[in-house]
C-alpha cells in the first residue's frame, strides 16, 4: 500500500470523524417537561392526524440487524393520555411488515389514506392502507425496481407521492462505501399513481421529506450532507427546483410540519455514536430537535429546541408537534418521549 494511499485514507477518515460531529460538546436542554412512553420498539417515524392523535411507525430494528424475525407495527397514540395507551393498528396483518417512513392523507369526506415503506427479506415496497375504526385496512402493495433503498415519503393526494432513496444501491457493502466516502448517490422519486420517475439525483443520504401546507414547497434532509433543502414544485409536471439550502451541522432525519407551517426535524448530532448505538444498545447516542421557521421570503430561522446526551432518548429520528406537545421518536429505542413545551 503506497504512502499516498495511506495518507488519503487518513484524510478521509479524519474528515469523516469531524463531519460526523465527534468533536461537538453536548449540553442537554429543553424548555419544558418530557416523559417516556413505553410499549413499542423503534418508533422511527411519527405523524399527527388533524384530530391530534398520532400514528407511529414501529419496528424492532436491533432484532432485524441480528437476523431475528420480529413483526413491525403502526400504532395510534392519544396525546391526551399520559399512559402507554398505544393502539396497534396492524395486529391482524398476515404478511411480513417492517415499517419505516409513513405518510397520511386525510380527505374532506373523513377517510384517511396511509402509506408505509416496508423492508422485507424479499425486498422493499410501499404498503397502502385505509384507516377505519382504529384499524388499518390493507389495500395494496406498490413495488418497483427504483425502490433500491427507500427511507421516507410524503403524499400529495390519495395516489401521488414523493419518496427518498437514502442510497444509490441496496447492497450493504455499497451503502457503507457511499457513507464512508460521503458520496452523493441518493435520490428522490415521484409516483404519479401508476409509475415512478426520478426527480432529484446526486443527494448525500436523502432522508426525511415533507411538503408545505399549500403544497408549493418540498422539504428534504440530507443526513450525511447535514443540510435541509427546499424545492419549489411545478404543479403540472411535479418536477422540483432547488431554491434554498441550509447546513445545520447535524445528521438530519425526518421532517414534520406543524399547523403554523414550521418544520420540526429529529437529528443525530454525533453520527459515529449513532452507528455505535445501532450496533450495541448499551451505547448511547445524543438526540437533537430543530425547529425551522420560514419567513415570507423563504428565509430560514433555525432554533435548537431539544438536545439530550442519549440518557433520556438515544438516536432521535423525528419530532412531531401538535399544539404545545412534541413527540420525539427514535430509530431503535423501546420508547418515545412526550414533551410539553413551556409557553
Amino acid at each position: 500500500m503506497s504512502t499516498l494511499f495511506v495518507l488519503l485514507i487518513g484524510i478521509i477518515s479524519f474528515n469523516s470523524i469531524q463531519d460526523a460531529g465527534s468533536f461537538k460538546k453536548i449540553k442537554p436542554h429543553f424548555d419544558g417537561e418530557c416523559i417516556p412512553i413505553f410499549g413499542l420498539n423503534g418508533p422511527e417515524d411519527i405523524t399527527f392526524l388533524n384530530n391530534g392523535t398520532a400514528l407511529i411507525s414501529s419496528d424492532d430494528r436491533w432484532s432485524t440487524l441480528n437476523n431475528i424475525s420480529s413483526q413491525g407495527h403502526i400504532y395510534l397514540y392519544d396525546i391526551k393520555n399520559n399512559q402507554s395507551n398505544l393502539i396497534n393498528l396492524t395486529s391482524e396483518l398476515d404478511f411480513e411488515f417492517h415499517p419505516h417512513g409513513i405518510s397520511i392523507f386525510e380527505n374532506k369526506d373523513g377517510s384517511t389514506k396511509i402509506l408505509a415503506i416496508n423492508h422485507t427479506i424479499g425486498g422493499h415496497s410501499i404498503e397502502v392502507f385505509k384507516l377505519i375504526n382504529n384499524k388499518l385496512v390493507y389495500l395494496k402493495t406498490i413495488k418497483d425496481k427504483l425502490l433500491v433503498s427507500p427511507n421516507d415519503l410524503v403524499l400529495l393526494n390519495e395516489n401521488q407521492f414523493y419518496l427518498t432513496n437514502d442510497h444509490g444501491s441496496g447492497l450493504n457493502t455499497c451503502k457503507i462505501i457511499e457513507d464512508f466516502m460521503q458520496l452523493s448517490n441518493a435520490n428522490v422519486l415521484f409516483f404519479d399513481g401508476a409509475k415512478f420517475v426520478k426527480v432529484i439525483d446526486n443527494l448525500s443520504y436523502a432522508n426525511g421529506i415533507n411538503i408545505s401546507r399549500d403544497k408549493n414547497l418540498i422539504y428534504l434532509t440530507e443526513t450525511i450532507g447535514k443540510s435541509l433543502k427546499i424545492y419549489i414544485r411545478d404543479f403540472l409536471t411535479n418536477k422540483l427546483t432547488l431554491i434554498k439550502k441550509v447546513n445545520l451541522d447535524s445528521g438530519l432525519d425526518n421532517i414534520e410540519v406543524n399547523n403554523e407551517g414550521d418544520l420540526w426535524i429529529g437529528s443525530h448530532p454525533k453520527m459515529f455514536k449513532f452507528v455505535k448505538h445501532a450496533i450495541n444498545s448499551k451505547k448511547k447516542s445524543p438526540s437533537q430537535v430543530f425547529k425551522i421557521t420560514l419567513d415570507k421570503e423563504n428565509n430560514l430561522i433555525s432554533k435548537e429546541i431539544f438536545l439530550d446526551d442519549g440518557e433520556m432518548l438515544s438516536g432521535s429520528s423525528v419530532a412531531a408537534v401538535y399544539n404545545n406537545v412534541v413527540l420525539i421518536g427514535s430509530v431503535f429505542e423501546d420508547h418515545f418521549l412526550k414533551c410539553n413545551i413551556n409557553r
